[in-house]
């Protein structure tokens, strides 16, 4: 009976260990210093590359600079100028053989196997358009950081979602919620438009999220840190890269090896992470 109690002890320790293992970020490669301003990087499964979206020039600028560009899943840049003609473009999303991606006020969508814009959705009223997320019915969410709301294109259709926020920049559509990185909180939002708060307390420049496991994400801050956010609230710092003045802007992430991908914004590359 007293090893059958010893025994049962041992694993109730063993399970208080790794409930509170520590996660961590070791880097695998990083690419050339020859993406001008990467703000976001989107990781495409279906087309086994990275997507990075270069502002090269002022955030908040109408000023045609901006591209995204193709990057391999090695580090090596496949084409730098993939899509020109923009002008701040940030947060990414697919939707069937489209990209979408938030360009200051509008929403332009790209066809992918063409390689051309189709069309620039306006936002009205928009201000500083940020990232973007499409949830499994095709509805894309997009954060406007400086109006503070949430808009909404459905069916071609754009309308506002969300608003009397702080500062959203990161959404991610999980299920029927929608999490928001807005100033230091992952803030969960619910159909029927409740707030509650998944997480507080990280740097206020909170800007990407993804989700590792249901309840589990990784929320990168663009003033060079990444933090690991537990399914009861708490948070780890996995990187801090700040006082190298290196940015971790908008994350792409391999859900599958486990990749998280940063891009650096005024370093003007991306870098690869091996998330454990």
């Amino acid at each position: 009976m007293k090893s059958i109690q010893l025994l049962f002890t041992a694993s109730l320790l063993l399970a208080a260990v790794a409930g509170n293992a520590q996660h961590s970020l070791t880097e695998i490669w990083a690419t050339d210093a020859s993406l001008p301003v990467p703000e976001s990087v989107f990781y495409s499964a279906q087309d086994k590359l990275l997507y990075v979206a270069q502002i090269d020039g002022k955030a908040g600028e109408k000023d045609g600079k901006g591209a995204i560009g193709k990057v391999g899943l090695d580090g090596k840049i496949i084409n730098k100028d993939w899509i020109t003609g923009l002008h701040a473009p940030k947060g990414m999303g697919i939707k069937g053989n489209k990209l979408f991606v938030t360009d200051v006020t509008d929403v332009v969508e790209i066809d992918i196997k063409a390689g051309k814009i189709l069309n620039r959705h306006a936002v009205e009223g928009s201000k500083f358009l940020n990232d973007l997320t499409i949830d499994s019915d095709g509805n894309i969410y997009v954060s406007d950081s400086d109006t503070k709301k949430v808009h909404l294109i459905k069916d071609g259709k754009v309308s506002i979602y969300f608003e009397d926020l702080t500062r959203p920049n990161g959404v991610l559509a999980v299920g029927s919620d929608l999490l928001i990185a807005d100033a230091g909180t992952l803030k969960r939002l619910s159909t029927d438009k409740k707030v509650s708060i998944v997480a507080e307390g990280m740097d206020k420049s909170t800007d990407g999220i993804e989700q590792v496991i249901p309840g589990e994400y990784i929320v990168s801050c663009w003033a060079g840190v990444v933090y690991y956010v537990k399914a009861d609230g708490t948070t780890e710092k996995l990187l801090d890269t700040a006082a190298d003045k290196t940015n971790s802007a908008d994350i792409g992430y391999d859900s599958v090896k486990k990749i998280v991908y940063v891009p650096t914004f005024a370093k003007n590359g991306v870098v690869a992470y091996q998330l454990k």
